[in-house]
């Protein structure tokens, strides 16, 4: 019997970016553990990736080549066929292609990685001028935010938080999918830190924090100004830090004066004295910390929501202290490390291909002129997460539309594939990863080899780049040669290699002096202001008397995105796909706990197993996702009423901007 221990990263959409420790007995993956030197992870996992042998060895797990030999609105049937035959075939049909821009990409966080993610894809399609991909789904609102607030996707260090006096968890269910953010909430908790969280929704987090403030889904920005109103009427202002370090401020202060407490209270959903006792607790408590989450810029006014956030460390001054400030996203400090020509923008020659929105690809695949010919989708699955599934399905069930999808599993894209390819898992090959919730790099090491006939993302592309008479030498280069061109000089290869991580040189208080990534160094004010929902009774009465119900579809706890909803131990946690609501909701609609519900808008209907629970407040029901529609109650998910409309800024999808009726199924 042999026994090794493989250094590898977590690969997946979460800010913790864990460095793995992986046991291999007798070349089978026996353990997955996190790093206990690992500064940021620290020797502990999620449940889900802690289960990630169970996924890579899952016996549906796709390990051969299949084609597609019925129809795209039949039950899917496929045959195993060999890699030679679907790489020419493939080749041949993207070939066939006339204009380049009607081959469609689409992509996105199933692998974080640089390398298995657009290394050699960005390659490929810059060499054919292929369409190029949006990729907005989870972020992309609040990155704008930031970027125009402090310059970049900048924030305090997540360690930083157990030194805190005052932590705001604000559209995060953190112990769910920030785990190791909790840890150090938990420990400033211990020391007598105060823990508030801000959600819609009573999460896991909410019952840990010492209050809960159950704001209206997109009302955030509305609170925001109603804190700005207390810290300006109690002069819990650090009005040195405005005058030196921010831009804008005469502006944010007139519109923060038009927002008392009473008005917040109206439009948020909450008291006025919750309003009051949160603006005086932040503002004459040092150090105070607020942790953002995506959740709460998943709807139409998420950018600004964002950027009125942002801005309340800079009135107070909390970013003088390394434990005070805010944190949404780190990436931007590795942006700097990172090499900007690993996936070769050169190949594209000068030509501009249209660029396609991954948020709206329903209405792109039934819509664009020209249209979308051929579609190769890796590293998501976007009939299940992209928003309003209907004209998703529809889309991609066009009998002239050809398909790729590279995978693991048959998944709801998978099943409208008309080749579908098995990729391999991180278990099973070499990477490079980045994080938004710290500052480290990592890579990860294969553990095993490939099972059965899967490959690489990298491997495949090349094969398909060479089938295609593609010659240029990059194309071909191994993953050993990318992982050498991600990075500048500065990132230490061999040091990866042997430790597993490398730490970037970060301030410990990045901005105590200010600072910002902005042209001038300070924080931008301008311009930010409080942007209603879409669907709201506020902007939109007409609708909201047929449809009373806002809808939000946070992620069940054991599922990361669509991932790991085909991992039996985990589904056996999580049960079966549920419909929140509040028992004074329920009760009017002559609803019972444990019936199977309807929620429906006029774009479609989603049908779940009501729960009626102390987690939904009064006006929401929670839908949590993201189930495989093919998993869900007739064949369906959440996204089934949700819609396609994009936010302020950075073009996002408002998934949480969605009202609904709920009735008996």
């Amino acid at each position: 019997m042999t026994t090794r221990t493989v250094f590898g990263a977590c690969p997946h959409d979460c800010p913790d970016t864990c460095a793995l420790q992986i046991t291999v007995e007798n070349e089978r993956v026996i353990k997955v553990q996190g790093r206990a030197e690992h500064p940021s992870t620290h020797g502990a996992l999620c449940t889900k990736v802690s289960r990630y042998a169970e996924r890579t060895y899952h016996a549906e797990r796709l390990l051969h080549p299949l084609k597609r030999i019925s129809g795209k609105t039949e039950a899917p049937r496929f045959v195993r066929v060999s890699w030679a035959e679907a790489i020419a075939d493939i080749a041949a049909r993207l070939k066939a292609v006339k204009d380049p821009q009607c081959i469609q990409p689409y992509s996105y966080a199933g692998t974080m990685g640089l390398i298995q993610g657009e290394a050699m894809a960005g390659r490929l399609w810059n060499a054919l001028g292929a369409a190029r991909l949006d990729r907005t789904i989870c972020a992309s609102a609040g990155g704008a935010g930031l970027a125009a607030t402090y310059g970049h996707k900048l924030g305090m260090h997540t360690r930083h938080f157990a030194g805190a006096k005052l932590i705001i968890i604000w559209g995060s269910n953190s112990i769910a999918s920030n785990l190791h953010f909790w840890t150090y909430a938990n420990q400033a908790k211990r020391d007598g830190a105060r823990l508030v969280c801000i959600d819609p929704r009573k999460t896991e987090t909410a019952d840990k924090c010492h209050q809960h403030i159950a704001v209206l889904p997109g009302t955030d920005g509305a609170l925001a100004l109603g804190l700005m109103h207390e810290l300006i009427k109690n002069d819990w202002l650090d009005r040195d830090y405005i005058d030196h370090h921010v831009d804008g401020w005469d502006e944010l202060r007139g519109k923060a004066l038009a927002w008392p407490p009473e008005r917040v209270a109206e439009v948020c959903g909450i008291t006025a004295d919750e309003v009051r006792g949160l603006a005086r607790d932040y503002g004459t408590t040092q150090p105070a910390a607020i942790r953002m989450n995506y959740g709460l810029q998943r709807v139409r006014g998420g950018g600004n929501a964002v950027r009125l956030i942002a801005l309340l460390p800079c009135l107070t001054g909390a970013w003088r202290h390394e434990s005070g400030g805010a944190l949404l996203s780190a990436s931007g400090w590795n942006a700097p490390y990172k090499s900007p020509n690993l996936e070769r923008p050169d190949l594209l020659a000068g030509r501009q291909p249209r660029m396609v929105n991954m948020s709206t690809i329903g209405d792109a695949l039934l819509r664009a002129d020209p249209p979308i010919e051929a579609l190769i989708v890796y590293n998501s699955n976007p009939v299940a997460v992209a928003p309003e599934s209907p004209k998703v399905v529809k889309g991609f069930q066009r009998e002239d539309l050809f398909t790729v999808v590279l995978e693991h599993f048959m998944t709801d894209t998978a099943d409208l594939a008309d080749y579908v390819l098995p990729a391999t898992t991180q278990l099973e090959h070499l990477d490079v990863h980045t994080s938004y919730g710290h500052t480290d790099v990592l890579m990860n090491q294969p553990a095993v080899a490939p099972l059965g006939e899967a490959k690489t993302n990298t491997q495949i592309f090349r094969e398909l780049a060479a089938a295609m008479g593609l010659t240029h030498p990059c194309l071909s280069e191994t993953d050993e040669e990318l992982a050498a061109q991600a990075f500048t000089p500065d990132i230490d290869l061999e040091l990866l290699r042997t430790q597993g991580w490398q730490a970037l040189p970060i301030p410990e208080a990045p901005f105590a002096n200010g600072g910002f990534r902005t042209p001038n160094g300070r924080a931008q004010a301008a311009g930010a202001d409080y942007v209603p929902n879409y669907e709201s009774a506020q902007a939109a009465p007409e609708l909201a008397a047929r449809y009373p119900l806002a809808m939000i579809s946070p992620p069940a706890r054991n599922f990361l995105n669509s991932s790991f909803v085909n991992v039996k131990s985990l589904r056996d946690i999580e049960g079966e796909p549920l419909i929140e609501m509040h028992a004074g909701d329920a009760a009017a609609r002559g609803l019972a706990d444990g019936t199977l519900v309807a929620a429906f808008n006029d774009r479609g209907r989603y049908v779940a197993r009501l729960k009626v629970s102390k987690r939904a407040r009064p006006g929401v029901v929670n839908g949590l996702g993201v189930w495989w529609r093919k998993l869900g109650v007739q064949g369906s998910n959440v996204n089934e009423v949700t819609h396609q409309r994009l936010t302020d800024m950075g073009n996002a999808p408002t998934f949480y901007d969605c009202l609904v009726e709920v009735e008996a199924a």
